[in-house]
């Protein structure tokens, strides 16, 4: 939150994976803070994969509502109707970002952009996938929200300008295509950048601290990669976990692991190509 206010940002929020805990540690009525989330949820049958929507400007009684709707069912347009009824701010998180190990529907994300405010502009996607993104936010004009994604604090690296005394006046204008996204770096040197900065982050850490925290780099590869590593054990030795902390950042600056990570993703991106052009 300090860093935040200190890097000149005017409304902070936290979006973490479905959970609102920053709110129960910091506070829900607190200067410049406004409540986030990001719900996970998959709906099988009207859309048939994992779908991510961030939610802004709500309290504990509306997340507490939202747990109990997505327990009860996993309906993405009943979510989407109580969002809109209760004027909860929202948008629609990297439509084109598929978890790993489910068969994408990618037929469903044209349709459901049309349901959503706002589309992001995610710098942890690839650059053609937030052009298919922005395709559909021209099509049907929604308006755009670009973002960092960032799981290590690398926060206002890019940014959505608009006009706003409030965080949800801000919002409506982005809505209305009042704004405008300020990227002032490549996606693969950002995600370059945001792996060696978890690189660090990881490898600094107290032992037993990711455990307890239940932190994650928010690519289940590299997070299985970590565990393998043995932190406990490198711990011990700090001439070691230095070294391996200094080899693992310096494939990753290399940008090979974003270069194959791109190289991996074409034949989906042909694929979606094909459908959102066709």
């Amino acid at each position: 939150m300090r860093k935040a206010i200190n890097d000149g940002l005017d409304f902070v929020t936290f979006t973490d994976h479905d959970t609102v805990r920053a709110y129960d540690i910091m506070g829900w009525d607190r200067n410049k803070l406004t409540a986030g989330v990001e719900i996970s949820i998959t709906d099988m049958e009207n859309v048939g994969h994992t779908v991510h929507i961030n939610a802004f400007d709500f309290d504990k009684s509306h997340y507490l509502e939202i747990e109990t709707l997505l327990h009860k069912e996993q309906n993405i347009y009943n979510l989407l109707d109580y969002l809109k009824s209760n004027d909860i701010l929202h948008m629609y998180n990297h439509p084109f970002w598929f978890k790993p190990g489910e068969k994408p529907n990618i037929f469903s994300v044209s349709e459901l952009a049309k349901q959503f405010p706002v589309i992001e502009y995610n710098m942890q996607d690839l650059k053609q996938k937030n052009f298919f993104s922005m395709v559909l936010a021209q099509r049907y004009r929604k308006g755009m929200a670009v973002t960092t994604d960032s799981h290590t604090g690398r926060i206002g690296r890019v940014h959505t300008l608009a006009k706003g005394d409030s965080f949800r006046e801000y919002f409506r204008n982005i809505e209305k295509g009042r704004s405008y996204m300020v990227i002032d770096e490549p996606i693969w040197l950002h995600i370059s950048r945001e792996l060696n900065a978890w690189i660090e982050l990881v490898f600094n850490m107290e032992s037993g601290t990711s455990g307890d925290t239940g932190y994650s780099t928010g690519l289940k590869t590299l997070d299985k990669v970590i565990s393998l590593v043995g932190k406990e054990r490198l711990g011990k030795h700090p001439r070691v976990n230095n070294t391996t902390m200094y080899l693992a950042q310096q494939i990753s600056g290399s940008g090979l692991p974003v270069f194959l990570y791109m190289l991996s993703k074409q034949p989906q991106v042909s694929r979606i190509g094909q459908i959102i052009n066709g």
